[in-house]
């Protein structure tokens, strides 16, 4: 090693936590705690709160099917974690019917309202910086999780759907104690709408304080409404009192008032679209299509590395982590120019996933480090320019398998932390808005995700599910984390399928990410020692909090193993 390098490289681990101190992302990790793996021979739920996965497994207990249980973990997740999730923001769903040998999909992302336009985010002619643009009435998008929860339910529901809202509701009305991690987060005050309107103030402060850890915290509010909904169905949040409170919110927003209307709301519908799925070895891996360009861009990245013998490698050793980081530059280069809501753009999907393309790609992972990567042209693009949207952390993801052997792989949003601060009934609006590129031209040619009216964000959100080559499904996992979720799910595919760890130890591994903008390493990990390697690979790696949320379950011919991130509070459970 040059001197020179050594230096730099004592300079760079010496600097960058002090760095990523003041960007961290918002949903930063508030504490490690190593969790062991979970076996159950019946049933198994996996997600980011105890709560929430007892409440899946009273379901499961029940008899309910997997669909039956992620609704119920939803309803608890919007109480108990609020800035994660809930039903004011969006969800992707996989579902796999085993009786059927069928696998569907459910897209219940955000939907921009009718009057939204290009100039959404334009102000005094000037384009408004992300920041500026997040919090209040603007950045709302028509919440999709109920209808998308009540689709699951109609075509996979077992046990009644007023049922499967007693344990958020009691939870609601008893009081939840304020967890570690949501103290910490309100505690960091990384958005400011919570100060700025009085109802979210209300709710998550006490004489003045935010909430502290310990706290009981009841919600009455939600209980009501969740009661309406179990009561009449989805047009008690879509139609009535709800839909008016949160049209109110929106429009009369002290910052950023916006244009959701009454119409809006109720036009609502969430979209079946049919998975995507490419061969790995001898697996098949699915998940969501287009708005997702989470599932999009992590299926190319396991196309690529398919051209790889990775289980010849260690596990995150310099190779590794340069083959995947590569693979991960080149997957945010298309995902930038391509992919979009497929109702308004045409995203070259087939193209994109064709294994002649992955394996042109494919020959570029081994080169240095070195400028920011390209889109390819694959089969079916048309001119488009790339677009930038940041996608903040703010998410949850839980998977289950019921006793008849079917599953949810489910990833869940309101996008920033506390998404856009606005409070109706007892739960927060979404800023998912914010996820379309805020600039809708870059040198005259039009941006795949720009604002359109009617039109669904891209999100990064990415289900995943992976089948043997008998066609049985062996493996369901996904991550919050923002844009990061990419490399998250693609790192925990590859531990599980190409390095033959279980479901704990993949997603205890340390975290690395390349989203075409730098390495970057996850901080008080063994991945430091190799900083002065990647320097001579031409990386200038940065060190970082890497806040995963893996929640996975691994299918075996006499057991299921589940498996909770340890960066998170949730943890894995069955029988």
């Amino acid at each position: 090693m040059k001197p020179k390098c050594w230096a730099l490289a004592a300079t760079l681990l010496f600097s960058s936590s002090a760095l990523f101190a003041a960007i961290t992302d918002p949903e930063a990790t508030t504490a490690i705690e190593q969790k062991q793996l979970v076996i159950a021979r019946h049933y198994m739920a996996s997600a980011a709160n105890p709560l929430a996965v007892k409440a899946g497994e009273q379901i499961l207990a029940k008899g309910g099917s997997a669909a039956d249980a992620a609704i119920a973990m939803q309803l608890v997740l919007g109480l108990v974690e609020p800035q994660s999730s809930g039903i004011g923001g969006g969800l992707f769903l996989l579902h796999w019917d085993k009786q059927k040998n069928s696998l569907t999909s459910i897209d219940g992302r955000e939907t921009a309202p009718a009057a939204a336009g290009p100039d959404l985010f334009m102000q005094n002619g000037k384009l408004m910086s992300w920041r500026e643009a997040f919090v209040g009435g603007k950045s709302v998008g028509v919440p999709g999780v109920i209808k998308a929860l009540e689709l699951a339910h109609q075509q996979h529901g077992v046990l009644p759907w007023a049922e499967l809202f007693t344990p958020a509701i009691e939870i609601a009305e008893q009081g939840f104690t304020v967890s570690p991690r949501l103290a910490g987060l309100l505690k960091a005050n990384w958005n400011p709408g919570l100060d700025k309107f009085a109802l979210s103030a209300a709710y998550f402060k006490t004489e003045g304080q935010w909430l502290p850890a310990g706290f009981v915290r009841k919600n009455p509010d939600y209980a009501a409404l969740l009661k309406k909904i179990a009561k009449q169905g989805s047009q008690a949040f879509y139609q009535g009192d709800n839909a008016k409170a949160l049209v109110e919110a929106v429009q009369q927003a002290t910052v950023n008032a916006g244009n959701i209307t009454l119409a809006d709301v109720t036009a609502y519908q969430p979209k079946q679209r049919e998975p995507l799925c490419i061969p790995y070895r001898e697996f098949k891996i699915c998940s969501m299509a287009p708005p997702s360009s989470g599932g999009l861009a992590v299926l190319q990245m396991m196309g690529m590395l398919s051209h790889y013998p990775l289980a010849k490698l260690k596990p995150n050793s310099l190779e590794a982590i340069h083959l995947i980081s590569q693979a991960g530059k080149l997957a945010f280069a298309d995902r930038e120019r391509f992919a979009a809501d497929p109702d308004f753009v045409k995203v070259p999907v087939q193209g994109l996933l064709a294994a002649d393309y992955l394996k042109q790609r494919a020959g570029l992972l081994t080169a240095p480090e070195g400028a920011a990567a390209v889109a390819g042209q694959p089969q079916g693009a048309e001119p488009l320019a790339s677009g930038n949207a940041i996608e903040f952390a703010n998410t949850s993801h839980l998977s289950v398998v019921d006793s008849k052997g079917n599953a949810v792989s489910m990833t869940t949003s309101i996008e920033n932390a506390f998404g856009s601060g606005l409070f109706v009934n007892g739960y927060l609006l979404n800023n998912q808005l914010t996820d379309f590129s805020l600039q809708a031209k870059v040198d005259g040619y039009w941006v795949a995700n720009r604002v359109e009216a009617k039109k669904r964000p891209r999100s990064s959100m990415a289900p995943m599910m992976v089948f043997d080559k008998d066609g049985s499904l062996v493996y369901i996992t996904g991550s919050p984390g923002g844009s990061r979720i990419i490399n998250y799910v693609a790192q925990n595919l590859v531990a599980v399928l190409d390095w033959d760890m279980d479901a704990q130890q993949a997603a205890n591994l340390p975290r690395f990410t390349h989203r075409n903008d730098g390495l970057v390493l996850e901080q008080n990990t063994n991945l430091s020692q190799l900083v002065p390697a990647l320097l001579e690979l031409g990386y200038q790696p940065k060190l970082a909090d890497l806040n995963s949320g893996i929640h996975a379950v691994e299918i075996k011919k006499d057991r299921l193993e589940g498996a909770a991130d340890p960066r998170r509070e949730g943890i894995a459970a069955g029988q």
